[in-house]
């Protein structure tokens, strides 16, 4: 049986000769997103590579089929504590759609602002640590100054600095209040102000382009593919966006470009963030600005029986749910495809012909959330056949 540390792998690992492998980590269960990179390769070149998950796992598909729909709002929040508003409001999407309620058009707008403030947040998180990565630690600490601004403004519409609570079947649990609409508009101004300071250095400093530009290139039909979705798809020259290409909320509604590099490399993965981030602060102040009166919550008699999808454009990429329910009070079935799963699939490709050096900030600009890429699955090597465990089967494994 392959266990659970075995649920993806990518290229030839351990097969071939002549070559030397390195455990690229760390990688422990003490860890809060362990990731295991083996590569293979010959003097400074790596010539292949595979990947390792599996211990940050949180079975929080299995939880959400007891818990009550409500409750599973809150487990959706926790799959991932970065797109915590993607995953909630994801979910609350495809819920509606099998109860036939429609959130009021105020309750769509507050969540496209939340969604976009937190799409923010997590580029700029990404920026930062992309600077880590290549030792540029000044600019590294500038952006993540700039994103307590952001923080600050979630945690005055939410009253959460992470998981934002805000979402709930049929609109959203707090209304953005007069006086607190002078505070974004002032807090996003100020980010602004600052990023097109920042812009320079990401379009132009040697350094930085010397690191990414050429570095882990992923052509337009790699990307196509292998599937991989978000700002790793647009840097490869695919325009696909969920909010332009599927609409939701109300983003029909407001004005964006969907910014599309075509370079496919580590510098293209990273403008791309950074123009998207500029991008979601001009919605914020559209949505702002055009925030409709009236309630932010539909009321609604029951979820009965049925099925549907529901998806999102995530900060990583586009995210689905799939809800099943029998007419009972919990979901019957619960499927999450998280962004980071179809990029992780990009791994190999990129890494195979660049350096060692080079790792860390290829595997960066993919931007990977292990948390919500984790699954469990066992298969038998010998027959191909998968094997689904009910909660006291996994009990008996551990």
């Amino acid at each position: 049986m392959i266990g659970r540390r075995e649920f993806i792998r990518l290229g030839k690992g351990d097969a071939m000769p002549g070559k030397t492998v390195i455990p690229f980590g760390p990688y422990h269960l003490a860890l809060e997103e362990p990731l295991l990179v083996k590569l293979s390769v010959r003097g400074e070149e790596v010539i292949d590579a595979s990947v390792r998950l599996g211990y940050v796992h949180k079975g929080i598909e299995r939880l959400m089929e007891g818990k009550r729909f409500e409750d599973c709002i809150r487990l959706a929040e926790r799959v991932c504590a970065i797109c915590t508003q993607a995953h909630s409001q994801c979910f609350v999407q495809t819920v509606e759609e099998i109860a036939g309620v429609k959130p009021p058009r105020r309750a769509e707008y507050i969540r496209v602002i939340v969604s976009e403030l937190n799409r923010v947040e997590s580029h700029l998180l990404l920026l930062g640590l992309t600077a880590h990565l290549m030792g540029f630690d000044t600019l590294f600490m500038h952006i993540w100054a700039i994103r307590e601004k952001i923080m600050q403004i979630l945690e005055e519409i939410t009253g959460n600095r992470v998981q934002y609570a805000i979402n709930t079947i049929g609109g959203v649990r707090r209304d953005i209040a007069e006086g607190q609409v002078g505070k974004i508009v002032r807090a996003v101004e100020d980010v602004e102000k600052y990023l097109n300071r920042v812009r320079v250095v990401f379009e132009r400093d040697k350094t930085l382009k010397a690191r990414t530009v050429g570095v882990g290139v992923l052509s337009k039909d790699e990307a196509k593919h292998l599937g991989v979705v978000g700002p790793v798809l647009r840097a490869s020259g695919v325009e696909w966006d969920v909010r332009r290409n599927d609409p939701y909320s109300a983003y029909s509604e407001l004005e964006f470009d969907v910014i599309v590099k075509d370079e496919g490399d580590s510098w293209a993965r990273t403008i791309v963030r950074f123009l998207e981030t500029m991008e979601s602060l001009r919605i914020v102040k559209q949505a702002v600005g055009r925030l409709p009166r009236g309630d932010i919550k539909s009321e609604f008699e029951g979820i009965g029986a049925g099925e549907a999808v529901g998806r999102v454009e995530a900060p990583r990429g586009e995210l689905f749910y799939y809800v099943r329910t029998d007419g009972s009070p919990t979901p019957y079935r619960v499927k999450i495809r998280t962004p980071t799963l179809p990029n992780l699939t990009a791994v190999a490709p990129l890494l195979v012909g660049s350096k060692i050096a080079d790792v860390p900030v290829i595997l960066g600009s993919l931007d990977p959330c292990i948390s919500c890429a984790d699954r469990v699955i066992l298969l038998n090597s010998s027959s191909g056949k998968v094997k689904k465990l009910n909660l006291f089967e996994v009990r008996s494994y551990a």
